[in-house]
Order: C-alpha cells, then sequence, then structure tokens
C-alpha cells in the first residue's frame, strides 16, 4: 500500500501533512479555543511559538510548502463529505526538527551517545474521539512513514496515561508507544519518559 495513504482498524486513513492535507489539519487546529488553535503544533520547532494564533498558523504554514515538518494526520472515514475529518495526528520529525522538549534539561544531562535520528513530538486527538484508537493509529501511521522515509532510531517522551488528563497527554500515552514496540529508555521527569524503537526501512514497492 502506497505510504502517503493507508486504511487502518476502525477505517480511519493516515495521511502525511503536506500541502493537500493542509485544510484539513488548519480545520482541526482551528476547531479547538485553546490548544491546539493557539499552538498550531509549533512547540517543538526550533523557533518555537508567537503569542499570536494567526503568527503560528503562517509559520506552519510555510514549514508545510517547504516540507520542514511532519505529522501522520488521522482521517474518520474514507468517504467524502462531514466523516472525511482529521481526528488527530502524531507530529514526527529528525532531531534538528523537533528539538524543544518537556524536561530538555534533564534529557540532555542524561543523554549518552548521539541523537536519535527521529523523534516524535506532539500525539494529539480531537475532542469526543479520545479513547477510540486514534493515538495508536496515529503513532503507527507516523512510524510507518518514517520506515517508508527510510527508518532509523526513534525517540518518543510519553507519559502513563492518568497522570495528566487526556486533553494535556499531548506526548502520548507510555502504553500506546509500548504496545508499537517502545521500550523504555530512562525517565526525565516525574512521570516522562524517552522511549526508543528502531524502525526498518520499508521493503521498496514491487
Amino acid at each position: 500500500m502506497a505510504a502517503d495513504a493507508r486504511t487502518t482498524a476502525a477505517a480511519y486513513t493516515v495521511r502525511p501533512l503536506d500541502p493537500s492535507t493542509w485544510d484539513a489539519f488548519e480545520e482541526l487546529c482551528a476547531s479547538s479555543d485553546g490548544y491546539p488553535s493557539g499552538c498550531w503544533c509549533n512547540g517543538m520547532h526550533a523557533e518555537g511559538l508567537t503569542r499570536e494564533a494567526a503568527a503560528n498558523r503562517e509559520r506552519k504554514r510555510r514549514r508545510v510548502l517547504d516540507g520542514t515538518t511532519h505529522a501522520a494526520l488521522v482521517f474518520d472515514g474514507a468517504g467524502g463529505g462531514d466523516q472525511d475529518r482529521c481526528v488527530g495526528w502524531c507530529q514526527y520529525g529528525p532531531a534538528d526538527e523537533i528539538v524543544h522538549i518537556k524536561n530538555r534539561r534533564r534529557y540532555d544531562q542524561t543523554q549518552d551517545g548521539p541523537p536519535p535520528d527521529w523523534r516524535i513530538g506532539c500525539n494529539y486527538v480531537r475532542a469526543g474521539h479520545r479513547r477510540q484508537g486514534v493515538a495508536t493509529t496515529a503513532l503507527r501511521g507516523a512510524l510507518d512513514l518514517i520506515a517508508a522515509a527510510g527508518g532509523g532510531r526513534v525517540e518518543g517522551y510519553p507519559e502513563p496515561a492518568g497522570t495528566v488528563p487526556a486533553g494535556f497527554l499531548f506526548h502520548g500515552a507510555l502504553s500506546t508507544f509500548e504496545q508499537a514496540g517502545f521500550t523504555r529508555d530512562r525517565r526525565i521527569g516525574k512521570h516522562r519518559w524517552v522511549v526508543t524503537r528502531t524502525v526498518w526501512p520499508a521493503a521498496p514497492a514491487i
């Protein structure tokens, strides 16, 4: 199946964030009165955030056009109309694209060896769609896209579900990562873990 559109369980479809999916990503960001409408998933990029949602939107749009931001977007339903909405995403990218990590000071103090090839950033699910497999689908979709891009060592920074409200579990749940084959490397906060796994390159299409 092509790397840019894959059907998953529960009739979800995963597509990469790119100019063709920008409108759906924009609708999801703008649908929230708080996060992520003000952030637009810019917080982990080097330039960080401004105080203006419109400026953050423009920063993200420029990165999408330049191909310097990555995310696996989850769509609810493979058909058209209202069902084909973006209901969540998993941000990922090379280490120099995902640079702002919570508990970064402790992360750097405990780092042993080179940075990972890839990092998992934000894992966001639309309100009303949580606990329905969206986050799991998004994470696995991101790993598929990483495999299609050549694979490598991947890090995530989740917390155990229940330590923070579901709407603020922006880095994903620890159990979701472990179910996707990640192992615990070290703890860098009261509840936050560095988890790792290796993703092998996808086999070339025949």
